[in-house]
This record gives C-alpha cells, structure tokens and sequence, in this order.
C-alpha cells in the first residue's frame, strides 16, 4: 500500500541549520555562492517564513543580484534566522573575551582577588559557553556562562564579562562589588559612549571608573 512521506522536522531543521552554516562561512571566507542563499530561502519559505529578505532571493534570479546585495540579503537572512556560528565557527571570539578578561582582572585586587584568572569552555553547556576560573580554583558561570556572542565587540565582551564575575562573586560573599567612592552604591558593568565602565546610579548616574581602572580612580580620588 502506498503511504505519504512522513516530513522529518528535525532533518528540516538540520539542515536549515547546514545551510546557515555554509552560507555564514560563504561570507566568512568571502566565498558566498548564490545557490546556498537560495536553497536556504527555498528552505525557510517551506517552512512559512516569508521574511522579506527571503522573498527577494526566491523571487529573483540570482545570476542578475550583484556579489554585495546578495550578501547584505544573505546577512538578513542569517540574522533573522537567529543563527550564531558559536565558538567553532568564529574562534576570534575567544581571543576578544580572554582580552577582556585581562582588563577586567585588574580590578579584582579591590574585590582581595589575587592571581590571574583564565577562561575555561563549558562543553557540557549547550550551546558551548565560557566561564572563568579564578586563581583559587572558584569556578564563576553566571546563569549560563558567557555566550559566544559575548565576543563580538571588545567593549561588549569587557562589560559581560565584568558582568559575570560581578554577579558570582555577590552571591558567594554576600558583599556588594564594586562600591563609587562618591556615593557608597553598588555599581554595575555597563557599556556607556562605547567603552566598558563602572556605572553608577547615584547623583544624576555617572561612570565611576572604566573598568580596569577601578584601582587607579580610587588612588587619584583618595
């Protein structure tokens, strides 16, 4: 007896998730080729996602959209979809986060938190994430760790991972860190004009000190 084919969500959403991939590497590499912007369109558009950018690929022929317009789509195409390349895929993201944990190491002595801490990848994580390990062996992970996305821009890696340490600490001693000088509040990691700081609510909200020089700003104050 015949029978109708059974779709597979899952094998559509792999490889939804293999097109993505190709084509973020395509881009990555500046390697695009059309055809896998197209079948990933072809794809999304089965499954009713008629975005506008996928609508334009599937509707135009791709030998007449020029090299660039056919990467802005296929950029759309991946944002819209969610997709992030992790840790495997764009390993420079590491290198911005352990950069950023250096700078944010140089306020830990005013937390009395000697040593270099070092990032470690949770692989039990999914997806993979990252979290810092103090000197003393303290594992810090947040809610979740630090995500791959955290890495994209040096300031927004700086703020996220000050972030981290920030919260763990808090909740292991109970002791609000870091504290502004002028107003005695807690303060927290924000990214303030496009640098990583200390920002504090007090008075009309200020930053009290870019982060990594906590230090220096208490000396020239006191």
């Amino acid at each position: 007896m015949d029978t109708e084919p059974v779709t597979d969500a899952g094998t559509s959403m792999e490889r939804i998730d293999r097109l993505c991939t190709r084509v973020y590497l395509g881009l990555r590499e500046h390697q695009l080729a059309p055809q896998d912007v197209v079948e990933l369109a072809c794809e999304l558009l089965d499954w009713g996602h008629s975005w506008e950018a996928v609508r334009e690929v599937v509707e135009r022929d791709p030998a007449q959209v020029p090299a660039s317009e056919m990467a802005d789509l296929a950029r759309r195409i991946l944002e819209k979809t969610g997709f992030d390349p992790g840790f495997d895929l764009a390993p420079e993201r590491l290198a911005v986060l352990r950069q950023a944990l250096r700078v944010v190491a140089r306020d830990l002595p005013t937390a009395g938190i000697d040593g270099e801490p070092r990032l470690v990848l949770l692989e039990e994580f999914t997806p993979v994430s990252a979290g810092i390990e103090l000197s003393d062996g303290r594992l810090l992970v947040g809610d979740g760790g630090l995500h791959a996305c955290a890495g994209d821009t040096p300031a927004g890696a700086v703020t996220a991972v000050a972030d981290l340490i920030q919260d763990d600490l808090m909740k292991q001693t109970w002791q609000v860190w870091p504290v502004c000088s002028d107003h005695r509040l807690g303060l927290h990691a924000a990214t303030h004009q496009g640098a990583a700081v200390w920002w504090c609510a007090g008075g009309d909200e200020h930053a009290a000190a870019l982060i990594g020089e906590l230090a220096y700003h208490r000396r020239s104050v006191h």
